[in-house]
């Protein structure tokens, strides 16, 4: 009696870069050229990964669109001679196979998202995505069309003696594609994607795939996307389930890997089973990711944070220095007349700890200065946030000057709490290049902080101990714009804003409803008039990590100019 049929296979987690052709061709290569070395027969590499996710309007130009198709016919021709071998690559493909399409007019997007097989210098078959996500951060029916618009079905190939069927992300979250590609022979699905991380998406993911696997009684290989994409962040832990959806393998979280693994013919998996992160490790290594690829895609030589002795701009230096190293991280601190010397001591200590290059500015001239100039306009008037405002704003004059001169980006410290009540100021805290904890609401900034301190964390000293002084995460939280002043002065305790926020903002639930749940209606009406009145503040800030379901960005587009209240 023979043995059944088993399949060697890699899934090529990378870290693709938007718009990089020839560089994620090379990541592809290598890691296919591995996989071979190590007796792979079959290779899956991520949505898209040829282009990035997402390329965007990149799309809409046709030499983008026939560079990707000249790329695609390099990698296979780069890959012919490893024998033996079949590697999917997800790309772009022109629904008229690249040609000229500015003089047409077509009521559907003429492109598609697509999936090749390659194999012996050649492309061998090619996969349309049939179901395109339009919610969320997606948009993809404004770029691509559903291979059934054009009558394309399921695309099943035989490796080592094993029919593969193929999908691309969002197929796989529906019955049909699946049972079409059963229908056609599968014995096996191979499933790429790009699916942007949030809180505890890798185990709706699993669950989904898993449910998929049970329905249809194959197993399922999942490659995934890693890093860091603008405000999007793709976390790896690609996987591998058996026909009863248990997983067999899978890869770590938030790092490039290359995940070895079997499949038999009787649904069998074996591979490494890397463990998932706890909820504020996913957290804190998304953001690490997301400040690490901007940083580095982008091509800044370091970054600026302005250190104010709190705990928000302190746990923008913690991640800031676990992304890009002490040596690319610079803190200035920015005192005012109102700056506490608590402040000034916990900010000299963090920085000590982390070893990264620490100045000191001293804005009570400028701000003087200010005030002089508009005194004769503000003669009469009683001083309020106008003097609070003009303090940020000098912040950020400075930081912006210091990152013009030296090229370094500044790195803002606004949380997902004062995002959506305007508790920040224009052109002031707001001022910067990326905004780190945008997404992040206050009862996270100190969950994240404590977390980071129970971690062993070497210091700069060499000691191994917490990296924020402790002071910082137990004081209460000011702004430090006027004399003994707090937080909550202007907004409800945090814990009942943050709770208000995820409601109405995350979950779309309604005034009513939230007050029903228990809330005062105080409160509730109160943060829902902030969120509204600020979105023109919104509109205006840096783009920023995303790792909820719902972040302020490509998730949330609100009008500013609304009479809608509810």
């Amino acid at each position: 009696m023979s043995s059944p049929v088993t399949l060697s296979v890699a899934l090529a987690q990378i870290n693709a870069t938007v718009g990089d052709l020839a560089g994620n061709a090379r990541l592809i290569a290598q890691a296919a050229r591995a996989a071979h070395a190590q007796g792979a027969q079959l290779v899956l590499a991520p949505e898209l990964a040829l282009t990035g996710y997402p390329p965007e309007d990149l799309l809409l130009r046709p030499a983008f669109m026939a560079a990707c198709q000249r790329t695609l016919q390099e990698l296979a021709a780069e890959l012919a001679d490893c024998a033996g071998l079949h590697v999917v690559v997800g790309h772009p493909q022109d629904w008229d196979d690249g040609a000229d399409l500015r003089s047409k007019s077509y009521s559907l997007p003429r492109r598609f998202n697509a999936a090749s097989v390659l194999a012996g210098g050649q492309v061998l078959a090619t996969y349309c995505k049939r179901e395109l996500p339009n919610y969320q951060v997606f948009d993809e029916r404004r770029y691509f069309a559903s291979g059934r618009d054009a009558g394309r079905g399921a695309v099943v190939f035989e490796v080592g003696g094993l029919r593969c069927g193929l999908l691309i992300c969002e197929d796989a979250w529906f019955d049909e594609p699946a049972e079409a590609a059963k229908a056609a022979g599968a014995e096996v699905l191979c499933v790429l994607n790009a699916s942007p991380f949030h809180l505890d998406k890798h185990g709706e993911r699993e669950a989904r795939m898993a449910a998929r696997a049970r329905a249809v009684g194959l197993p399922l290989l999942y490659a995934h996307l890693v890093g860091g994409q603008d405000e999007v962040v793709f976390d790896g832990a690609s996987f591998a389930l058996d026909a009863q959806g248990l997983v067999g393998a899978r890869a770590p979280s938030f790092e490039p890997a290359t995940l070895m693994l079997e499949v038999g013919a009787d649904g069998h998996v074996r591979g490494p089973v890397a463990p998932l992160p706890p909820l504020e490790g996913q957290a804190w290594h998304a953001l690490v990711m997301g400040v690490r690829d901007y940083v580095g895609k982008n091509g800044f030589p370091g970054a600026l944070i302005g250190l104010s002795g709190g705990i928000d701009s302190a746990l923008v230096l913690a991640v800031a220095v676990d992304a890009l190293g002490a040596d690319r991280v610079r803190a200035v601190m920015m005192p005012s007349p109102y700056t506490a010397d608590i402040s000034w001591l916990d900010a000299r200590d963090m920085a000590a700890r982390l070893g990264v290059r620490y100045d000191e500015i001293g804005i009570a001239p400028v701000f003087e200065g200010f005030k002089q100039a508009l005194a004769p306009q503000f003669a009469g008037l009683p001083e309020d946030t106008t003097e609070e405002n003009i303090q940020a704003r000098i912040r950020g004059t400075l930081l912006m000057a210091l990152s013009n001169k030296t090229g370094a980006i500044v790195l803002t410290t606004g949380n997902k709490s004062e995002m959506a009540t305007g508790y920040c100021t224009l052109y002031g805290d707001m001022a910067g290049g990326f905004a780190v904890i945008k997404d992040v609401a206050k009862t996270l900034v100190y969950r994240l902080a404590e977390w980071k301190n129970r971690q062993p964390s070497r210091r700069a000293d060499g000691s191994i101990g917490p990296v924020i002084p402790e002071r910082i995460i137990t004081r209460p939280p000011s702004a430090e714009l006027r004399p003994d002043q707090t937080d909550q002065d202007s907004l409800p305790p945090y814990e009942v804003l943050d709770a208000i926020l995820a409601r109405y903002m995350e979950e779309d639930q309604g005034i009513d409803e939230i007050v029903a749940a228990g809330f005062a209606r105080a409160d509730v009406e109160k943060v829902t008039r902030l969120i509204k009145l600020n979105e023109y503040k919104r509109r205006q800030a840096p783009v920023g990590i995303r790792i909820t379901h719902r972040a302020f960005g490509r998730d949330w587009r609100y009008p500013i100019t609304s009479k809608f209240r509810a």
